[in-house]
This record gives structure tokens, C-alpha cells and sequence, in this order.
């Protein structure tokens, strides 16, 4: 890390534990990659003391700050304004301090739409099946609606928290833009099939496959998959679920949601800075500093 002078800029992250994160070797490689007087601290805080430690950023006139569990809807309260997708979303990831005024963005959906262009594969007019309706599945259905998606079946369990959330979401968006959604039911198998053969993506946003329970996959068995068919999932502990597995196995192309870790931290450093993060030069870093030969 360049050293810290009189001038050095802050940004950072707030939420509970960050100990974990790679936020901070993302953003303070590309800062000095770049030749930029700025510094990524990682800060625990939680929803209990996020209201002081925003009056002590926005006192302090921090360029911005990320916001991961659990802080990504409390935030709201203490915020000037909201981006478009955040206002749909109604969940803030990323702020950003503008003279004094912090308006909140959402760049997760922004970061997992990226990461499918990244796979070659244009969404623009095509249908996607999503699976789950918390935090990123909500991100990534407002996303994909702005970026030109035109139809999107989302399942879900019909006893979720969060189906009402999700039921206004999709009435704004088919106000919004020209996408048309559907919600189901996860039990649902054989409309799920159907679903899934008129679609270009399949994405599982939810936790199942993760690690510890890396036996979970979120589809009962192979028959639901073919060649045509881009397959995400935002898990990316383990490298690869067996999700990912089995449609590698089918043929399709097949990707985790590392990539979508670093495109929405790409979208908040040029929120702050106005420039793009040296991807390649971040990759080639990270690939070294984790042993990750597959970023």
C-alpha cells in the first residue's frame, strides 16, 4: 500500500463481520495501481451503531463507503437520495458522498449483469429463470429488467418473508420497463422445466450448495439442463456447486458468482472515482494472493 499523506481520501465498508471480505485488497490494489491517494478500511459495525458511524463519515467527508449485512436496508434511514435501481431495489450497497449529500446505489445487480456479458452471453430480449427472492435475487431481477430483459420466472417457497417485497418489485418493474414477470412456486417442478426451456439464463441466487452443505443443489437432477443454457451461481464457496457440476456436464456454460463480487465492487470504485478498476491487473493480483487460478 502507498503511504498515507495529509491527503488521503477514505472510503470503506460497514457491516458484521468483515473480517472476511477481499473488498479492502480490491479496492486499495486498484487505488495504488492507479496511482490514487485513497485508502479501503473495513469497519464492524452493525445496525446498532450505523447511524453514528455515518455522521462520523459524512463529518470526516469520506468519497463514499459499502454497506454488506446487515446493514443494507437500515441505511435507507440516514441516506439524501437513492439511484434508480436502489429506490426499486430497496436496498443500498454502496453510498456516495456528494458534497455532503449521500445517495445511495445498488451495484450487485449491476455486478452480476456484467459478469454475464462477461461470459459472452447478451441478455438483452431474452428470458431468464431465477431462483429465490432475498437480497441479490432482488438485486439481480431489477437489473436484468433495466438491462433489456424481456421475461423473467422467478420460484420462490410460497411461504417466504419476502414474497410481498418481491410481488411489488415486479409490479413496478412491469411498469417501469417492457419486462414481463412471473412469480411461482419452487414445488412447482414441471413449470419450472417449462420455464427454463424458453430461457437463455438460469440463475440460482439462493444459499443452497454453499459451503458447509455443499451437497445441496438447487435443481433435483440433470434433466432440467441442455447446451443452450447459461447457468449461474452467485455461490462461490465452494469454487464450484454442484450445480455447476452437472451443467458443466450437460454442456452449458456455467459460472460462480465470484465475478459478480468483483463487477459490483468495480461499479462502486467509479461511483467514487470516476475511473475503471484495472480488472485484468486485479484479477492477475488475486489469482496470487488467493490461489485462485479460476478468477
Amino acid at each position: 500500500m502507498s503511504a498515507i499523506t495529509g491527503n488521503t481520501r477514505l472510503t470503506g465498508l460497514l457491516g458484521s463481520p468483515v473480517k472476511h471480505s477481499i473488498s479492502p485488497l480490491m479496492h486499495n490494489f486498484s487505488f495504488q495501481y492507479l496511482g490514487m491517494d485513497c485508502v479501503y478500511l473495513a469497519f464492524d459495525i452493525n445496525e446498532q451503531t450505523l447511524e453514528k458511524a455515518v455522521e462520523g463519515l459524512k463529518a470526516l467527508q469520506v468519497m463514499g463507503f459499502n454497506l454488506t449485512m446487515p446493514n443494507k436496508n437500515k441505511i435507507l434511514e440516514y441516506l439524501d437520495g437513492l439511484s434508480p435501481a436502489a429506490r426499486l431495489i430497496g436496498a443500498v450497497n454502496t453510498v456516495e458522498n456528494q458534497n455532503g449529500c449521500l445517495i445511495g446505489h445498488n451495484t450487485d445487480g449491476i455486478g452480476f449483469m456484467r459478469s454475464v456479458k462477461e461470459q459472452g452471453i447478451q441478455m438483452k430480449g431474452q428470458t431468464m429463470t431465477l431462483m429465490g427472492i432475498g437480497g441479490a435475487a432482488t438485486a439481480i431481477c431489477a437489473q436484468a429488467a433495466l438491462d433489456g430483459v424481456k421475461k423473467i420466472h422467478i420460484f420462490a417457497r410460497s411461504t417466504s418473508s419476502h414474497l410481498p417485497r418481491i410481488q411489488h418489485l415486479s409490479s413496478e418493474l412491469e411498469k417501469e420497463t417492457a419486462c414481463q414477470i412471473f412469480i411461482h412456486d419452487t414445488k412447482d417442478l414441471d413449470t419450472l422445466k417449462t420455464a427454463m426451456k424458453e430461457s437463455r439464463l438460469f440463475v440460482n441466487a439462493t444459499s443452497v450448495g454453499m459451503a458447509p452443505h455443499t451437497e445441496g443443489c438447487i435443481l433435483p437432477d440433470s434433466s432440467f439442463l441442455f447446451p443452450e443454457l447459461a447457468v449461474a451461481d452467485i455461490i462461490y464457496s465452494p469454487w464450484e456447486t454442484r450445480l455447476l457440476t452437472m451443467a458443466k456436464e450437460a454442456g452449458c456454460i456455467a459460472f460462480n458468482g465470484y465475478s459478480m463480487l468483483l463487477w459490483q465492487g468495480a461499479e462502486a470504485f467509479h461511483i467514487w472515482t470516476g475511473q475503471e478498476m484495472p480488472m485484468k491487473q486485479l484479477k492477475d493480483y488475486l489469482r496470487q494472493k488467493t490461489g485462485i487460478s479460476g478468477i
